[in-house]
């Protein structure tokens, strides 16, 4: 009798601990979806707040240090006779781009702002879901956004490179080396959406070279030129382009013939003609909900099965 009841009390103290536990792990389950489920409405109500600050013009967040100022001055002109990399408020991409922009810098600046912003605070959303917000207080991140670099746009080009190869002209065009991506196709054969992405790209530099060839030999002199910033209080990674691309194509190739998607944001950032502090958002594609190593296996394939 008396090892009965001990061992009902054994058996009613083990089921008592299980329900214990399972009602932790329950409650866990259930502050950890309440913690995802504010992110998205608190990065909202932050973003809005630096749009509302760039529509209202409020000091200094249109100021000329930040990209979005360079990419708005274009309105005017581009030149590259005497840019370098590093000066704020440089413009250093090729014309194509600042043609394909002109509609918003036509705009006002605090408009332009405003808009930029907006746009990639929704590339943020989009690439990360309910995660936006902790992706979104990373350094990095926060200063591409407040910057309104393109950190981002690469991130979306990895994600969807895949399966739209036009996407790679936007690296391309702009700072170039990034577009290291098409290398996947090559590697594995994929010759349709290589010559997509190759094809996209040089159709778009025609018609920007006919509409403006002066600026198109300004720039290919530029990045004949390319060099480090000169100024020390920059922030990078002094390691040069030329001992990190070699390191970014191994990456690539590497991907590509083990079917790992995943590298291809990985080889944009080694990739990237200087690696700014900013430089490692273009990360944020491996943490896309619609890029999941998955999602990525099936769209290669199914490239390869058109290539």
């Amino acid at each position: 009798m008396t090892h009965t009841l001990t061992r009902l009390r054994s058996i009613s103290s083990l089921r008592l601990a299980r329900i214990q536990s399972a009602t932790f792990a329950a409650l866990r389950r259930t502050e950890a979806r309440e913690a995802r489920d504010i992110q998205v409405p608190g990065f909202l109500v932050l973003m809005g707040v630096l749009v509302g600050f760039r529509l209202l013009n409020v000091y200094p967040w249109n100021e000329y240090v930040f990209d979005l100022h360079a990419y708005w001055i274009t309105r005017e002109g581009v030149s590259y006779a005497n840019e370098h990399a590093g000066p704020a408020g440089a413009y250093l991409y090729s014309p194509a781009f600042a043609q394909a922009i002109s509609p918003l810098t036509s705009l006002p600046l605090p408009l332009f702002a405003g808009l930029w912003t907006a746009l990639i605070a929704g590339l943020l959303l989009w690439l990360t879901g309910r995660n936006v917000f902790v992706v979104a207080m990373l350094p990095p991140v926060l200063l591409s956004i407040v910057q309104g670099q393109l950190d981002l746009v690469y991130a979306a080009v990895a994600v969807v490179g895949l399966r739209w190869p036009a996407a790679w002209a936007i690296p391309l065009l702009t700072k170039v080396t990034p577009g290291i991506g098409i290398v996947w196709f090559l590697v594995r054969r994929e010759w349709r959406s290589l010559a997509i992405a190759v094809g996209a790209t040089l159709a778009v530099v025609a018609v920007s070279f006919a509409l403006d060839p002066g600026a198109w030999v300004s720039w290919l002199s530029f990045v004949y030129r390319a060099e480090f910033p000169r100024d020390p209080t920059l922030v990078y990674v002094d390691v040069p382009l030329h001992v990190r691309a070699p390191l970014a194509l191994a990456v690539i190739v590497w991907g590509a013939r083990t079917n790992r998607p995943w590298t291809i944001p990985v080889a944009m950032t080694l990739a990237m003609p200087i690696l700014w502090f900013n430089s490692p958002t273009i990360l944020v594609a491996l943490l896309a909900p619609l890029a999941s190593r998955r999602s990525w296996r099936t769209l290669s394939r199914r490239e390869a099965a058109l290539a």
